[in-house]
Formats: C-alpha cells, sequence, structure tokens
C-alpha cells in the first residue's frame, strides 16, 4: 500500500549506516568469522522484456532475478586453520581425486543434517522428483547490522550458501612493515532476506 500522508513518509531513523559496524557469521566455517575484517551486500538485478510496439519497444520487468557473489575478507591465522576450513570446502565440492573427497564433506555434515548420506545421491535426471538437497554441502550465514551503539538493527540471512573461490596467500621477506596476510572466499547462495531485529525477537520482512 502507498503512503500518501506527507508526514508518514518522513524517516523514522537519521543515522547513517557506518561500514565498520556489522557481525558476519556462518555455521559451517567458526574459525573463519571470528577473523572476518570485510564482507559485502550483494547487489541484485531483474531481468527485463520488450513489448514490441509500432513506435519504440515498451520495457517489461522479466522473471529471472540475479544475486551477485558473497564476497568475505578475514585474517588468516598463523596455522591457517581458518584458511584450511574453506580450502576443505571446496576440496570437498570438486572432489579432484576421488568421490570419497565428497563424501567426506556429507559426513563432516552429519551434525547439522543427519538424513544426510555418505555418498553422491542420485543425479536429479533419474529421480522421479528431482534428488533432493544435499544439505551437509552447504551453510547458512547471517549478516548483522549494528546501529551506532553497537547494538543489532537488522540482518541478511544467505541461504544455502557455498564457496567459489579462495584467494592465495602471498610471502615475502622484504616486506618492511609486517601486513598481516588476508584472503578472500567468494559464495554462492540460493538467496538473501531481510529481517529486523525488535529486542530479542526477529521479524523476517521479506520472503519469497
Amino acid at each position: 500500500m502507498t503512503v500518501t500522508n506527507s508526514y508518514q513518509r518522513q524517516p523514522s531513523k537519521l543515522d547513517y549506516a557506518s561500514p565498520t559496524s556489522f557481525k558476519f557469521s556462518i555455521i559451517k566455517l567458526p574459525k573463519v568469522e571470528y577473523f572476518c575484517t570485510a564482507v559485502n551486500v550483494p547487489g541484485v538485478s531483474l531481468t527485463t522484456l520488450a513489448q514490441p510496439t509500432p513506435f519504440k519497444d515498451a520495457a517489461l520487468p522479466g522473471n529471472d532475478l540475479t544475486y551477485e557473489d558473497l564476497s568475505m575478507t578475514f585474517m588468516v591465522d598463523e596455522n591457517l586453520e581458518n584458511y584450511q576450513e574453506i580450502h576443505g570446502w571446496l576440496r570437498g565440492l570438486g572432489a579432484p581425486f576421488g568421490y570419497e573427497e565428497f563424501a567426506a564433506l556429507q559426513a563432516a555434515g552429519n551434525d547439522r543434517f543427519p538424513g544426510s548420506s555418505n555418498r553422491v545421491s542420485s543425479e536429479p535426471g533419474k529421480v522421479k522428483y528431482g534428488a533432493p538437497k544435499e544439505g551437509a554441502i552447504y551453510s547458512d550465514a547471517t549478516l548483522t547490522v549494528l546501529s551506532s551503539k553497537n547494538n543489532p538493527v537488522a540482518e541478511l540471512r544467505f541461504a544455502s550458501v557455498f564457496p567459489i573461490g579462495l584467494s592465495g596467500l602471498q610471502y615475502s621477506q622484504q616486506n618492511t612493515d609486517v601486513d598481516y596476510l588476508t584472503a578472500t572466499v567468494t559464495f554462492k547462495y540460493e538467496r538473501y532476506d531481510f529481517a529486523t531485529r525488535v529486542g530479542s525477537a526477529t521479524t523476517t520482512v521479506t520472503t519469497t
């Protein structure tokens, strides 16, 4: 419903969003989220259709929604444990040296997804209603936006997250100052929804 009363159309919050006021959590990467230093809110775009007319074609909204990739930058710990968390996830998804690597990835997620099998599921084309989702290979992630007083005010919830890229590490003895190593991981996901925080309760404000 469109609000026509000019008084009700005024913003209730006049503070600006701070780029440093956030917290990012991802269930499958506890050691990575602790060292997180930067994360983006992915952009979204909608395809358009062209309606032919005797004059200029008219633009109409399409049906395909495209989300940009989710990127997160984190400090690498001394033992490379958080770096190995993502590397192991990618190895399990890619299974470059055998199906047992993918099976190990599924088994590692059985604590969150007990119904996941320890073997590669049937191909979708051979299942009557499509193959079920392999929950153990995905994760959920939440970007919590904080106020100027560091109170949570909103959340972005990402569903079915999985990594597609991990940046390399550059060691060098020629640096005069110690610039601690950072890495960036890129994720794909199904969608993200906004949720508002009111006290201890959370209300989802966008749904599919």
